[in-house]
Order: C-alpha cells, then sequence, then structure tokens
C-alpha cells in the first residue's frame, strides 16, 4: 500500500529529526572529546581531517549506490556504520581510535548524503505528479535545524550535570547521540517504504564506472570559466576558514572559562542560539542583496566574516569569545545561500549537478587542509593566532565574488551564453 503525501511528509519530517538529533548532542563536546583522552591538539585536528577525505572519495560512489540499491538500504546501512562510530568514540583513547571513529563518520556522511531527501520526493510524486515538493524540503530545513539546536542545549545540560558514575561528564552526550541513532535507524527500518525497483550492484558498477566522467565535466565548467573558478576557489578558501569556528572555537572557550568541561557545558546553549543566529541572517539576506547586488553582498559578506573571527580570536572574557561565535554564525548563514545562488547562475541542465558537486567536494579538502594547518599554529603559536590565520584565508575569497566572465563566456558546454548576472560582477 502506497503511502499518501501527508504520510510521506510526516515520516520524512520524523526521520529528519531522529538523524540530527543525534548530532547536536555531539557537536558542544567532539572537538573537546579527544584533548579530554590525552590527545594534542595538532593530533585532534589530524583525525578530523580523516572524515573529510573520506567523504571526498566516496561521495559519488555512494550517491551511485543509493540510485542502484535503492534509498533505504543505503541509509540503513549508513546508519548502522554510524551507530558503530560513536561506539568507538565513546571509548576512543588513541589517536588510531579517534581516527578509525572519524573514518566510520566520514563513509557514513557520504552514504547519507542525499538518499533521504530523494526518497521523500519520490514518494510525494508516486502520490502526486502535482505534489508540492518544496514546502516539504523547506520544512525539512527548519526542523533539521530545531532537532540540532534541542540536542545541543540538552548536551550543554548533561555535561553540567556532571559525571555519571565513572563516566566522565564529556562522553555523556556521545553515549546519548549513540541511542538515539540506533532508534533512528531503526526508525528508517519501520517507517520509510519504497516501491522503487532496486537495478542491482551491475547499476551500481556502472555508476562508478561513470566517476570519472562526471568529474571530468565538472573540471571541465572549470576551464570554461574563470566565473566558475572563482567561485570554487571561494569555496576552498571558505571551507580552510571554517575550521576557526567549527573546530578551534571550543578550545578558544576552554581557555577563558575554566577548563574543558565549563567549556563545553556552555557550547551546548551557545550552538543552539548559533543556529537561531544563521538562520536569522538567511532571512534578512535579500533585502542586501537587493540594495548592492549578489557579487558586492558575497564580497561584503566574506570580509565581515573574517573580522568577527578576528574577534573571537582577541576578544577578552567569555561574553567577548562567544559575541564572536554568534555574529560569526550569524554571518556565515547569511553567505551560505548568496554563494549558492551565484553557483546556480553559472550553470544548466546536467552541468548544474557537475558543478554543485564540484563545490562540495572542494570544500572536503579544503576544510582537511584547514585542520591540520590550524591546529598545528594552535599547538606550536596559540588558539588566537591560528584563528586570525584562518580569518585572513577566509577573508582572502572576497575579491573573488567581484571576478567578471568574459564575453559571452560558455558555460552549458559551448551552446548559449552565461545565464543573466547580477550587477556588481558575477
Amino acid at each position: 500500500m502506497s503511502l499518501s503525501m501527508r504520510q510521506t511528509r510526516f515520516r520524512y519530517l520524523l526521520l529528519i529529526v531522529l538523524r540530527w538529533l543525534p548530532v547536536g548532542f555531539t557537536i558542544p563536546v567532539l572537538t573537546l572529546l579527544p584533548l579530554d583522552r590525552g590527545l594534542t591538539i595538532a593530533q585532534a585536528g589530524a583525525v578530523v581531517a580523516v572524515q573529510g577525505v573520506t567523504v571526498l572519495v566516496l561521495e559519488l560512489p555512494t550517491g551511485g549506490l543509493a540510485d542502484a540499491l535503492g534509498r533505504r538500504p543505503v541509509l540503513l546501512l549508513g546508519g548502522v556504520i554510524n551507530v558503530v562510530s560513536l561506539a568507538v568514540l565513546c571509548v576512543a583513547d588513541s589517536v588510531a581510535l579517534f581516527a578509525a571513529a572519524w573514518l566510520l563518520q566520514g563513509v557514513y556522511r557520504a552514504l547519507d548524503s542525499g538518499p533521504l531527501d530523494s526518497w521523500y520526493v519520490d514518494q510525494s510524486l508516486a502520490a502526486d505528479p502535482d505534489a508540492d515538493i518544496e514546502t516539504g524540503l523547506s520544512r525539512g530545513s527548519v526542523v533539521l535545524s530545531l532537532g540540532i539546536a534541542a540536542g545541543a542545549l540538552i548536551s550543554g545540560g548533561l555535561i553540567w550535570l556532571g559525571p555519571i558514575g565513572s563516566m566522565r561528564p564529556l562522553t555523556v552526550p556521545v553515549l546519548v547521540a549513540l541511542g538515539l541513532s540506533v532508534l533512528s535507524t531503526l526508525s528508517v527500518a519501520l517507517l520509510m517504504r519504497e516501491d522503487r525497483p532496486a537495478r542491482g550492484m551491475a547499476a551500481w558498477a556502472a555508476s562508478v564506472r561513470g566517476v570519472p566522467v562526471a568529474i571530468g565535466s565538472a573540471l571541465g565548467l572549470v576551464r570554461r570559466s574563470r566565473v566558475v573558478f572563482a567561485l570554487i576557489m571561494v569555496e576552498l578558501l571558505w571551507s580552510f576558514g571554517m575550521v576557526t569556528f567549527e573546530k578551534l572555537m571550543p578550545i578558544r572557550l576552554s581557555e577563558v572559562v575554566s577548563g574543558k568541561e565549563a567549556a563545553a557545558s556552555l557550547m551546548g546553549p551557545v550552538s543552539s542560539v548559533g543556529w537561531a543566529a544563521s538562520a536569522a541572517g538567511a532571512a534578512l539576506i535579500p533585502l542586501l542583496i537587493r540594495r548592492i547586488g549578489a557579487s558586492w553582498t558575497g564580497f561584503a559578506l566574506r570580509i565581515l566574516q573574517g573580522l568577527t573571527i578576528v574577534g573571537m580570536g582577541l576578544l577578552a572574557g567569555p561574553a567577548g569569545v562567544i559575541t564572536g561565535f554568534l555574529l560569526t554564525y550569524a554571518v556565515h548563514g547569511a553567505a551560505n545561500p548568496v554563494h549558492a545562488g551565484l553557483l546556480h547562475r553559472q550553470a544548466e541542465g546536467e552541468y548544474r549537478t557537475s558543478l554543485l558537486s564540484l563545490n562540495s567536494m572542494v570544500g572536503q579538502p579544503g576544510f582537511a587542509i584547514g585542520a591540520i594547518v590550524l591546529t598545528g599554529i594552535a599547538q606550536s603559536v596559540s588558539v588566537s593566532v591560528a584563528m586570525l590565520v584562518g580569518a585572513v584565508v577566509l577573508a582572502a575569497a572576497a575579491p573573488l565574488y567581484l571576478v567578471k566572465p568574459k564575453f559571452r563566456e560558455p558555460i552549458d558546454g559551448g551552446t548559449s551564453p552565461v545565464s543573466a548576472l547580477t550587477p556588481g560582477g558575477i
């Protein structure tokens, strides 16, 4: 029996909440947990980089796997791998074990990227070919943010309560996330109903063989367009700088409060508010785009985000560091739709997917390199200096938003001119 549109949407939103709630629990502790168990800052950065490299390698092949075997089997496989990864994190006390946990997380993220949204779209259109899928996807983004915010808030409270028996406070949220991830995986097994036939391993093998072609198509876009090249370089530098507020912020906060556990308990509510600040930034950005155009908006936001990161690195006391973090997240939320919109303007049809995939793939090594370089600087010099370096690299991307295309620069395979461009550059 097929699901109705309402049933599909309800199950989709519930599965999103169950998917991202555990992430909220782990956000406040993932950077500090390795340090609490004896790793250096540089070692913690190196093990985090393992995830980015893994996702980079597996992103396209796992997309083909979802198409070949079905969305549900791939999500179930990913869920099991996520549970194993969190179990390893609960007991990890060495570089090797933390690297293994992040490797498994990379496999999980690659498997998990896309199948749930694709299932929702497939089922909705099967129930009603004219279904309003955009509303469901938009609500999915809302409940995703709410799930992370709620998890981060509760996580901070659990850490504040202190140890449970012999279990250290930073381990408690990871253990809760493990239990919730088991529940999420069981929910996929019970709630997802997939009518589309699996195409089998032969189809997946054909998809894997097509990976070099897909990468070649994406690289061809970069060769043909200096605007595309500039946007891809923005993503690379931006991802490098993101390490400052995603990985170095908890370490910086621990310097201005009384240790790692106090910082982790604060990171829960701070991360929750940060997600709200990100949403607010995204909501306000259309007003700025209408005034100065998307290109100049992107330029201004890159400079502004660099300055907010400098604030995180230099402002004194918990209030100053947290203020810098919240402003950074607000600008980050505003910058995401600007960058995405400029990317979408650069290609049409099949080339759109190649361009978006390339942008995503470039972000992975950018973040991995940033994790290694900036945590190395944090350990050998100071966290504040590492944040300043990350801020400079991130802000250096600003002029790339103003690169102008050559006349009739071909983006869609050379058969048509560039799409209409916004004033001021791209």
